[in-house]
């Protein structure tokens, strides 16, 4: 997992002139702050515009000597290019080395393979890596090419919804990971346990959270550790049995027999920060199986995973601990929180128990 970094989203309001005043007023209920516009049509308003303006907070130039110009005011300046060619990519690079805070890449034509290249020339410069985008899934995209992704993805939309959804890609999902206090475990006999294969590496100290509960679950590790008997796949989770419970980036809970080819799973790791995973397919296949009870602060929950040595929990230290050799008393990671009711996965506000 990389380490985050800040990222803007930039909209690029394509409302008629009679809208504006409205959905500019929805914008700032969402946070957005950086309007690429005439700032003639925001005065007053509290927003930071980007434009090819002098008037703009942030100047956009197409050519080296508006560049120099502009940087003579002392305002933040970048460079705007429609990139077809390889001597585009060479044009940007050369944007950055004459002092372009960032770069303006629109690629609509050919996307990620010039953002790759041009992302790889520039990640280590001082110069920020642009984009635009007409959805918030494009959005998306913008945000994990090459792994880095852009620095800030200039959203051109009328639709509110869509820059919610796209304002949400740069939310960071942190659950409140807590040592949990192992208090049982039992040997259950045999039953169908889920294997979450992604289409993501995961590293060591990631997993996902399971659990019998959607308040409490444990943080199971992946297989990137491998044995005598098996090969490392990290990709995998070998999650527990097919009624648990695991966190979807949508907020609803899913039950890992729901889990299939395209879903989408929180990939967590011990601090607790998340990532989103797609999933290229799970496994049902009958194991032995153990119960894990255990307890934080208060909070009471189990889980049942399989029975074998690759299935691994962490310790707050980051020691990984095989089931296998799991104590009554030790203490692994999870997450807990007070019990709320559940609709069809989606978390509501009502009387429950869960044992």
């Amino acid at each position: 997992m990389t380490d985050a970094k800040t990222k803007d989203l930039i909209v690029r309001p394509t409302v008629s002139k009679s809208a504006l005043a409205g959905f500019l007023s929805k914008l700032k209920d969402k946070d957005i702050s950086i309007l690429n516009i005439d700032p003639k049509q925001v005065a007053g308003k509290n927003f930071r515009t980007i434009f090819e303006s002098e008037d703009a907070d942030m100047v956009v130039c197409k050519t080296f000597d508006q560049l120099k110009s502009a940087k003579s005011s002392g305002k933040s300046v970048g460079y705007f290019k429609k990139v077809l060619s390889n001597a585009d990519v060479d044009e940007i690079e050369k944007a950055s080395q004459a002092g372009a805070e960032f770069v303006i890449v629109d690629a609509s034509d050919w996307k990620i393979i010039p953002l790759e290249n041009i992302i790889a020339k520039l990640h280590k410069s001082k110069t920020k890596v642009f984009t635009t985008a007409k959805s918030s899934r494009e959005v998306a995209t913008m945000f994990a090419v090459l792994e880095l992704g852009v620095d800030g993805v200039i959203l051109s939309t009328d639709s509110e919804d869509e820059v919610e959804k796209a304002r949400q890609q740069l939310s960071i999902t942190k659950f409140p990971i807590k040592p949990a206090k192992i208090i049982e475990i039992k040997d259950v006999g045999t039953g169908e346990r889920v294997c979450v294969d992604t289409a993501s590496m995961m590293s060591m100290g990631e997993g996902m959270l399971i659990g019998s509960r959607s308040n409490f679950m444990l943080l199971v590790h992946n297989e990137s550790v491998g044995s005598s008997f098996t090969s490392p796949r990290p990709f995998r989770v070998n999650a527990g049995a097919v009624y648990c419970y695991t966190i979807a980036p949508d907020g609803k809970t899913r039950y890992l027999s729901e889990i299939e080819s395209g879903s989408e799973v929180w990939i967590v790791n011990k601090e607790g920060a998340a990532r989103k995973a797609v999933v290229g397919r799970s496994k049902i296949e009958t194991r032995p199986l153990l119960l894990f009870r255990a307890e934080i602060g208060g909070e009471t929950g189990t889980v049942i995973l399989q029975n074998a040595e690759t299935i691994r929990l962490m310790t707050k230290d980051g020691k990984l601990l095989s089931v296998t050799e799991v104590k009554v008393g030790d203490e692994v990671l999870g997450y807990a929180k007070p019990a709320s009711g559940r609709h069809f996965g989606m978390e509501v506000d009502e009387y429950i128990v869960e044992k």
